[in-house]
């Protein structure tokens, strides 16, 4: 008796013990899986976290540095481990837009190809149309020209403005380039019009000078050449059927390589941006003055570029596919963060095609067929730039625009956007068409030039963030219409089976054969024989 009381007070007291360390190993459970989920929220978004800590690290390291008044050596060799990362990423860009061209031409079929290439420059033009009225509209609202007028002898740029061109030939220059005369010059080469002044005798004895455009050979990718010859060579690889398999499979495995390289080349974008974001920071001379004087102008651009990135575009996206947008742009931090520290397009596309895919499931035929046309014809944030610039120039001058030249705005900056570079400072070379096609001078381009370098990185960050929306609308899409087919299938398999089975259970012209009955058949010989 005494050894089962004293055995029920051992169990008693266990089942005490026990209760009590019940909630203290579920709390250390429960850390421990706390603990594991920040690890893996780190290791998934270590890269997005670490470029995040670089642009935040560049301007301590510009607004530190900056006291110290280096020299224009010293601040370049600041603005080294930067360059690495440009001439990295620029390094990939050629076999990138190359590769991922064929291959995704070559893997989307005919009708396929047609309908996504109908509704990716219907998006393209769209939204550049878009863009290019809602900075007419700003630009008339805000008039960051009015009352500038004195802007000239404080902040000119004399030497840094562009040649001023004549509107056809620009356009003229634009087909040209899509049809380069050497690949291999494609690469590193552009062909643009310069004019030359002759002597010319006229009829009446007077001579007078001629302007006669010239073709030169500037230095420049010409990524129109190659982006058009890359589509045309993998529909052509794909219609040739199996000879052709060969070919694509070597692109294929060229992409693949590259892409690898690109994600190498990653995990160095946050030193990069660091340095390439506290260099620009030391080189500006007077941001005092610069805001002061241009404040209007700057504050204009940059809340156009909100106004259509931040609601504009994912309404479209929105609309299209009924999903989240800011969801799809959480995933794209990281090309986000490289577009404003490079302020380039082409520069950004290694990484967009790698965390488009990646982070937010983007079919890779889809993406690396549309984000490489999308970063050369796509231009919504540079559209904005030039209309913005076009209105303030105007204004500084004292014009007054009317429907017909606002027209021309609007329909110019739309074109001319399709061939600006996407390189640092691409749209400022386009203006001038735009001024030109208006007549409003070109002299005042070096204002634009001076604050250029702020504006242009909220420009790139909306160049490729209608890309990557585009890019996803594209892959909904796409997987959409893919449902509706195989549904479809389905559909006619299921009513080719069950057709199959009631024309043979009652069509009077099958005979129908049963080994096991032979006795009955033999007993009834009309039985054996057909309808027929």
């Amino acid at each position: 008796m005494e050894d089962a009381a004293a055995a029920g007070e051992s169990k008693a007291g266990h089942g005490r013990n026990g209760h009590a360390e019940g909630p203290a190993a579920e709390e250390r459970r429960g850390g421990g899986a706390r603990l594991r989920g920040c690890r893996g929220f780190l290791r998934r978004n270590a890269l997005v976290l670490l470029t995040v800590s670089g642009v935040v690290a560049g301007v301590a390291l510009g607004a530190a540095v900056r006291s110290a008044e280096l020299s224009p050596a010293q601040v370049s060799y600041l603005a080294f481990p930067g360059e690495l990362l440009l001439r990295m990423l620029r390094m990939v860009i050629l076999p990138l837009v190359i590769c991922s061209l064929v291959s995704g031409a070559a893997s989307l079929d005919t009708r396929s190809l047609g309908r996504l290439g109908g509704i990716a420059v219907a998006y393209f033009l769209g939204t550049t149309l878009l863009a290019s009225g809602l900075a007419v509209a700003l630009g008339f609202i805000i008039r960051p020209g009015a009352g500038a007028s004195a802007l000239n002898t404080q902040l000119g740029l004399p030497g840094a403005l562009p040649k001023s061109k004549e509107t056809v030939d620009s356009f003229l220059d634009l087909i040209r380039n899509l049809f380069p005369a050497n690949l291999v010059a494609a690469a590193f080469e552009t062909y643009a019009t310069d004019y030359q002044l002759l002597l010319r005798n006229t009829t009446s004895g007077n001579i007078t000078w001629e302007k006669v455009p010239v073709g030169t050979d500037i230095r420049g990718m010409n990524i129109l050449g190659l982006v058009l010859f890359a589509l045309v060579l993998g529909v052509a690889l794909k219609k040739l059927g199996p000879e052709g398999e060969d070919l694509i499979r070597f692109f294929n495995s060229f992409n693949e390589a590259t892409m690898v390289l690109v994600t190498w080349i990653m995990w160095y974008v946050p030193i990069g941006i660091m340095f390439l974001v506290g260099s620009k920071i030391v080189e500006m001379e007077d941001i005092v003055l610069l805001v002061t004087s241009l404040g209007k102008y700057i504050f204009a651009s940059i809340l156009g570029h909100v106004i259509h990135g931040g609601i504009i575009l994912p309404l479209i996206y929105f609309a299209a596919t009924r999903q989240n947008p800011y969801r799809f742009l959480l995933g794209l931090i990281t090309p986000l963060a490289t577009a404003f520290a490079t302020c380039s397009s082409s520069a950004t596309l290694p990484s967009m095609i790698k965390c488009i895919e990646e982070n937010n499931g983007v079919d890779k035929r889809i993406s690396r067929f549309i984000l490489p046309i999308g970063a050369t014809v796509n231009m919504d944030g540079a559209a904005i730039f030039q209309c913005m610039a076009a209105v303030f120039i105007a204004q500084l001058n004292n014009v007054d625009l009317n429907p017909g030249q606002i027209f021309t705005i609007l329909v110019t900056a739309t074109a001319s956007s399709v061939g600006a570079a996407g390189v640092p400072a691409g749209g400022v070379l386009t203006i001038a068409i735009i001024l030109e096609a208006i007549g409003l001078p070109t002299n005042d381009l070096s204002l634009i030039l001076a604050v250029d370098w702020i504006v242009d990185r909220t420009t790139t960050v909306v160049n490729v963030e209608g890309d990557a929306l585009g890019a996803g609308i594209l892959n909904y899409l796409n997987e959409k219409d893919k449902k509706e087919r195989e549904q479809e299938l389905k559909e006619v398999t299921v009513e080719a089976v069950a057709n199959s089975k009631s024309e043979a259970e009652t069509s009077p012209l099958v005979t129908h054969k049963n080994p096991v009955s032979n006795t009955s058949s033999t007993a009834d010989p009309d039985s054996k024989e057909s309808v027929l």
